[in-house]
């Protein structure tokens, strides 16, 4: 069961522009053949691109895929702004359709991004500035052009009125130029610049004279101009918003679009549980949905429509870091800075009876932040992570220097007394005694009390056994179920004690893990950073991340990262599986080729004419609808 809507995973769903900005940030730019820099068609990270210029479409794609259809799929459970940049409001998702970016990811690269906006980047030879060069025909919707002009202006709303995430990322770039209506220069600052050319590469383009007439900063349920695929056609504020693909799209041709956004109408439906989703999917209500319930998963579509091929329930390989889920613990609490305390919280939570009782088994239990990846650490360090961890022995936790740190595993009988009585050892070495009612209280004679903040229905039957584990030991542990627009206000202003989330990090992490665990994030309204991580080793070992000037470099260093956040017991980790579980009515196709890091289901599939008349010739038992 992985959390979509939970709010790390919404980040990239919800907030699809701002996921959008951070996830096209794909890592270095190096000289491709020598050391003279030079325009070029794209930007790659540590090693050659494998398209070379002028290529005909990436090679994941049907370059003839026929246009048309309709799309129905699940959005988040409620919206009510189409501002994704900013922190403000609860974004629609499929923004990111309308905006156009200087560059477009290549979806079998790990870390390559090809000319739309711009047809070529020029990185400095000393890396501290980056030139592009604009397409002279690059058009808004309305025909207008794009211009230098609109480049420079969308950096700057956004580094200075965008979302946290987007201005810390963003905080080394000190200069936006535009000395001509088709070229802008960007320059750099510091030593942390390897990332920033793709980072702006992904920058959204937005309308200068739009949003010379419309506040930035602040909701609006106005579709903006944009310049993208794609353009808000109907829409009801948390209800749905269905986006209609543009015939006069002006980069339908481009090499990096050929074979791609080929429905001509996609619609997100919001839904206030998962149950709702479920039974919409089953009627024909949705066309597609991807399943994150084991149970429903395993028994939800015992429906005819799946037994004769009308419902088609798949399963897509993810070759993507599974990154991070958990129970995260808020340390701006006092109740939660002894790391005793939080050590002891992972020992109560039984994840082999969950999987067993309630997962059918499907997950593996997360270890590491990094999950599903080489940057994951295992065993003991490596002499080169020991380089990088050694200059901080007296400031991190002994054990960091030992095997990796990994949670306890029990027989899943949910008779885990070994490990309870661990957790409360922790707990009384940090301070906390029984009392007479039962529960743990600290010298003040305070108890130890934990709330759960959560709003979807299906973790209850996951947080009520590790609350009742919790109470054997006398934390008084409660969960408490808010509306999804309550959870975000709470989230962004970090009122809570233990939360869910689930965040990923790119193939090729950079400049915004300090936004997962830097320690100014910490204390930033509305970041990532929901444990309040301030640690000055990790600000180093990003550091060291981000200005790593290869892959083995960068490998370490996220090695030693990993190692020094799972010592410190900021989460207790929860599960993953590496592939996507999906439902969809029989009426699409796909390439034949998949893109190795995307499912692309709403960036290649295409509707086929052929299947959806005979789906729709096929009879409907039980009342289903095709």
């Amino acid at each position: 069961m992985h959390t979509t809507h939970t709010r790390a995973a919404r980040a990239s769903m919800r907030r699809g522009l701002m996921g959008a900005v951070l996830a096209a940030a794909v890592g270095a730019v190096l000289p491709l053949a020598d050391a003279v820099a030079k325009p070029l068609h794209g930007l790659s990270v540590f090693g050659e691109l494998k398209y070379p210029a002028g290529f005909a479409h990436f090679d994941y794609v049907n370059p003839d895929a026929p246009k048309g259809g309709r799309f129905v799929t699940n959005g988040p459970p409620t919206y009510d702004t189409f501002n994704a940049f900013i922190i403000k409001g609860d974004p629609a998702m499929g923004t990111d359709l309308l905006f156009d970016t200087l560059m477009a990811r290549a979806q079998d690269e790990p870390d390559a991004m090809y000319g739309l906006v711009a047809e070529t980047a020029d990185v400095a030879a000393d890396g501290m500035s980056v030139t592009f060069k604009l397409r002279k025909e690059a058009k808004f919707s309305d025909g207008t052009p794009v211009t230098a002009a609109d480049v420079v202006n969308s950096f700057t709303l956004l580094k200075e009125k965008g979302a946290p995430a987007i201005g810390l990322a963003l905080r080394e770039v000190v200069k936006a130029e535009a000395p001509d209506d088709h070229t802008v220069i960007y320059t750099f600052q510091g030593a942390l610049v390897r990332d920033l050319p793709v980072i702006l590469a992904g920058l959204p383009v937005l309308s200068k004279a739009y949003y010379d007439k419309k506040p930035f900063d602040e909701t609006s349920l106005e579709p903006p101009l944009g310049s993208g695929p794609y353009l808000i056609s109907n829409f009801k504020a948390g209800t749905y918003v269905t986006y209609k693909r543009r015939d006069d799209y002006w980069a339908k041709d481009l090499p990096v679009n050929r074979g791609r956004n080929n429905f001509d109408e996609i619609r997100f439906d919001s839904f206030r549980d998962r149950t709702a989703e479920l039974e919409s999917i089953k009627s024909g209500g949705l066309d597609y949905r991807e399943e994150f319930t084991s149970v429903s998963w395993a028994t939800g579509y015992n429906v005819p429509a799946v037994a004769d091929g009308r419902l088609i329930r798949d399963t897509l390989p993810d070759e993507n870091p599974s990154g991070a889920q958990g129970f995260f613990l808020n340390t701006r609490r006092d109740k939660f800075k002894d790391v005793r305390v939080r050590k002891a919280l992972d020992q109560v939570f039984d994840f082999e009876w969950s999987n067993k009782k309630l997962f059918y088994n499907l997950y593996t239990r997360t270890q590491s932040f990094f999950e599903n990846s080489d940057m994951k650490a295992s065993g003991n360090p490596s002499p080169q992570e020991l380089a990088l961890l050694e200059p901080y022995k007296d400031k991190v936790p002994e054990t960091v220097f030992g095997e990796v740190y990994t949670s306890p595993v029990t027989d899943g009988s949910g008779n885990n007394r070994d490990n309870l009585k661990t957790a409360f050892e922790l707990l009384k070495a940090a301070g906390w005694t029984i009392g007479p009612d039962r529960l743990l209280h600290d010298a003040k004679g305070a108890t130890l009390d934990v709330e759960f903040l959560f709003f979807e229905d299906a973790f209850e039957r996951i947080i009520l056994p590790y609350i009742e584990n919790l109470r054997k030991i006398g934390v008084n542990a409660t969960a408490r179920r808010v509306d999804p627009a309550q959870y975000e206000r709470r989230m962004k202003s970090f009122d809570f004690d233990i939360t869910v989330q689930r965040y990923a990090l790119r193939l090729t992490p950079g400049v915004e893990m300090k936004g997962y665990w830097g320690s100014q994030a910490a204390t930033m309204d509305g970041s990532q950073n929901l444990s309040g991580i301030a640690d000055p080793v990790i600000d180093a070992l990003i550091d060291k991340v981000t200005g790593a000037g290869s892959r083995e470099e960068l490998v370490t260093a996220t090695r030693a990262i990993d190692r020094v956040l799972r010592a410190s017991h900021y989460w207790v980790p929860h599960w993953y599986k590496a592939s996507h579980n999906v439902a969809y009515w029989n009426k699409y196709a796909r390439p034949a080729i998949s893109a190795k890091y995307d499912p692309g289901v709403l960036d290649t599939w295409w509707y086929d004419k052929a299947k959806a008349e005979t789906l729709a010739s096929k009879p409907a038992p039980g009342g289903e609808k095709n």
